[in-house]
């Protein structure tokens, strides 16, 4: 299945919790295919909430402006979690490594967070990439803007992409890669109808493995080989999750 949501279901009791600001997160296992990561879901604060995760092991470099292990670097893993609607805290990279932590997750990893249902993930296969993406556009425009908007505090959200493929990739051509998902995802969401280029916290993640001594592909713009698969990837998986917004409009 190119998109769309699958509901959680329960697999055996959840693990002892650990603390949580006084509240328990209380991850469950639920089974999907390991290319889109797996789907969690946790009771916080009174919130049902669901969250993403990749185990991506050793040898597995990211790219990405994940708020937590954000820049390039070797990444065990990679976390997609969603937060109620106006959040409240201001620590999020916090946050985010707690969530990891009751995952059992170890080492350095990527984190993400959203607003948007985690559930109702889309993704987009093209050539060994994938894509998965989760769309929340209840705050979108246009990326430039006048001054005076710039200073206007956000909701965590909301277009989070998440891209694994399977060819190395020089820094350069990761850089590429972040660059090539935008453009698509701009281009998916003007086709789904939304007169807008994303929201203001749109984040990327890009996993691929790390370079031998070749130093990786060079390029991963949109007419090279793996940039033109990442960007139909990511366009398949962001006119998935946007169409909705783009029939509301």
């Amino acid at each position: 299945m190119i998109g769309g949501a699958r509901q959680p279901r329960e697999d055996g009791p959840p693990p002892v919790p650990p603390s949580h600001q006084g509240c328990a997160i209380r991850p469950v296992r639920v089974h999907l295919p390991a290319q889109r990561g797996e789907l969690r879901d946790r009771h916080e604060d009174g919130h049902h909430l669901h969250h993403l995760v990749w185990r991506l092991g050793p040898g597995v470099r990211v790219c990405s402006s994940a708020v937590l292990g954000g820049g390039i670097g070797p990444r065990a893993w990679i976390l997609n979690a969603q937060v109620p609607g106006g959040y409240p805290r201001l620590d999020p990279d916090r946050h985010l490594a707690e969530i990891a932590a009751s995952e059992g997750l170890t080492g350095p990893g990527a984190g993400l967070m959203t607003a948007a249902d985690v559930a109702a993930y889309t993704t987009g296969h093209d050539g060994g990439v994938t894509a998965t993406v989760t769309t929340g556009l209840g705050v979108r425009g246009w990326a430039a803007v006048p001054e005076s908007a710039t200073g206007t505090p956000h909701r965590p959200g909301t277009v989070n992409i998440v891209l694994t493929l399977p060819a190395a990739l020089s820094d350069a051509a990761l850089v590429n890669a972040v660059a090539t998902a935008t453009e698509a995802k701009v281009q998916a969401l003007l086709d789904a109808g939304l007169d807008c280029s994303g929201t203001p916290t749109d984040a990327v993640c890009v996993a691929a493995p790390e370079p031998g001594p070749d130093g990786g592909e060079p390029f991963a713009g949109p007419r090279s080989t793996w940039g033109a698969r990442i960007a139909r990837a990511v366009h398949t998986a962001v006119l998935a999750g946007a169409r909705p917004a783009g029939d509301l409009s």
